[in-house]
């Protein structure tokens, strides 16, 4: 499969957020969001097999909206790379998943994954996950688009955190 040069994934990148923008100017309801968001990332990523979100609960993560097959629906902070990087709070690559020790397979197509934590006013909402069908598809120019598209995500959102069962 080609891979594509900086360049055209930085401009891949551009195009995505401007068309996350869009899609989040009139809109904050946290559920059409995400839903809307996992299918804008797994459409611009397309080796993705996995586009989605684990929403914290206040125990554990929680499949939410996401695109791929049928996927792990708890997980326990600090188990796996979602859990690892809830509990840190810092973006997670895996280059190759079966060389990692705290991964959990929920699809033998996977073969590298990226977590982004999504964190609103100091309190974990849940994390973005992305796994690709190709090994090290993941890299700093990832982590920087991932990271600006939660970040526009959490900014055009409204987090109704009972919606989720947290009790603030």
């Amino acid at each position: 499969m080609e891979t594509m040069n900086e360049q055209e994934k930085i401009a891949n990148y551009k195009l995505m957020l401007a068309q996350a923008k869009a899609l989040f100017a009139d809109e904050r309801n946290a559920l059409a969001n995400l839903a809307n968001a996992s299918a804008l990332l797994k459409t611009a990523l397309p080796r993705s097999v996995f586009a989605g979100f684990y929403l914290f609960d206040g125990r554990e993560l929680i499949l939410g909206p996401f695109q791929g097959v049928v996927s792990c629906v708890h997980i326990a902070l600090g188990k796996g790379v979602c859990g690892e990087s809830a509990q840190k709070r810092q973006t997670l690559i895996v280059e190759d998943v079966t060389k990692h020790a705290n991964y959990i397979s929920c699809d033998s197509a996977a073969k590298s994954e990226i977590v982004v934590p999504m964190v609103v006013d100091g309190q974990l909402v849940g994390v973005l996950d992305l796994d690709s069908s190709e090994l090290a598809d993941y890299d700093a120019i990832d982590q920087t688009y991932l990271e600006r598209f939660v970040a526009l995500l959490l900014e055009k959102t409204d987090w109704n955190f009972d919606m989720f069962g947290v009790k603030n």
